[in-house]
């Protein structure tokens, strides 16, 4: 902690006082924890929004005594939420075995106190660079949302022989997207599933490096599903994201038949799924489209929602989602954005629209760019 003024018993009998009228102290400390976002966003410290924490979670779907991780788990909002996922569907508490690293010792002091708050315990450890080294073990349960095109992401090039690195194919240096998803992949345990918050540009960019990256991801079935969420759901940024589900070896998945229509990807296009939260300028996730996401992941998984709702059968539906085999997203060449295969709009009007998307994507990534370099330059200025 930083030394503490003279007056410092004053202002916390104040503040103690304060806290004590609050009706839920997870609800006050909610508010803050966002309130503390919107301030450290550019410097690239912020919690991801409830709605999106949700969506990870239910996505990943754990399981009672599961091994849980988040290699960048800011305020352990991840971690928190995954207990509470659980616990409402056993109607006991979680056996969940929680593990969670950041770089940054305020944060995890933040962290703890969120997971205290909550009455939950989780292994957090002393701040630490996730993405040195490979992580010692393996988990069931995988969920991180990793600061968006962070570079330079080590202060040494990428040894070629490092275990995460598929193929033997370090990636970028400077640009940390690839990093964080092959440190998750091979984190994995076998049968376990990950969630990943990513820009949109990793599932599109033309680098030749991180279209192979991509490539491997797909012909080894690590990727399981893409869904293409709307912008706005961060105050601080309006850049698009997507996440990625991966999974490694996790049935029924792996026990389709190639004559199943069903195939290895699925794609979902849930860039209209917002709504404007009252009386904010803030947008968030319907709750609607939520659980048309996770039915649609469920219907392709094989499974269903609940154990008294009957399963419904996969079916690609125009303008929503598409289930594509590795010899579709090979013609695209390993393009992974959803709506570069789930369309409704008119042949006519496609050449237009995807020219609107790719200059709107472009931006996106040059604004993400020009954050990345302003970054820089205040910290090169703060040395001098």
């Amino acid at each position: 902690m930083p030394q503490l003024p003279n007056t410092v018993d004053r202002v916390l009998r104040e503040l103690i006082r304060e806290i004590d009228q609050a009706d839920d102290l997870g609800d006050l400390l909610e508010q803050c924890l966002q309130e503390l976002s919107a301030k450290q966003a550019r410097g690239g410290q912020y919690f991801t929004p409830r709605d999106l924490v949700r969506l990870m979670v239910a996505a990943a779907d754990p399981q009672n005594g599961q091994r849980m991780h988040d290699p960048v788990c800011g305020s352990a909002g991840l971690l928190i939420e995954a207990e509470r996922y659980v616990r409402e569907r056993t109607g006991r508490h979680s056996n969940l075995v929680l593990t969670g690293r950041d770089l940054h010792a305020e944060t995890l002091q933040i962290a703890q106190m969120n997971l205290t708050t909550h009455g939950i315990e989780a292994d957090l450890d002393l701040p630490a660079d996730s993405l040195a080294q490979p992580t010692g073990q393996t988990y069931d349960i995988v969920l991180a949302n990793p600061p968006f095109n962070m570079g330079p992401w080590s202060a040494d090039l990428p040894a070629w022989n490092d275990p995460r690195w598929l193929d033997g194919t370090p990636p970028p240096r400077d640009n940390g997207n690839f990093a964080w998803i092959l440190h998750v992949a091979h984190s994995l345990a076998p049968g376990g599933r990950a969630v990943v918050l990513m820009a949109d540009g990793a599932a599109s960019s033309a680098r030749e490096v991180e279209r192979r990256i991509r490539e491997q991801l797909v012909r080894r079935g690590l990727i399981e599903c893409v869904i293409a969420l709307p912008p706005g759901l961060f105050s601080h940024t309006r850049a698009a994201c997507c996440l990625w589900l991966l999974s490694r070896g996790y049935d029924p998945h792996w026990s389709w038949e190639e004559t199943d229509e069903r195939s290895t990807v699925l794609f979902i296009d849930a860039r209209m799924a917002a709504e404007k939260v009252a009386g904010t300028a803030q947008r968030r996730l319907a709750p609607d489209r939520t659980e048309k996401i996770l039915g649609t992941l469920a219907a392709w998984r094989g499974t269903t929602l609940a154990a008294d709702r009957a399963e419904t059968r996969y079916h690609d539906e125009p303008g929503w989602c598409s289930s594509r085999s590795l010899k579709d997203i090979a013609d695209h060449e390993w393009d992974l954005l959803p709506h570069t295969y789930v369309s409704e709009r008119p042949e006519r009007d496609m050449a237009t629209h995807q020219r609107v998307e790719k200059l709107t994507r472009e931006l996106f990534r040059q604004f993400d760019e020009a954050h990345t370099l302003e970054r820089r330059l205040r910290s090169i200025l703060d040395e001098q």
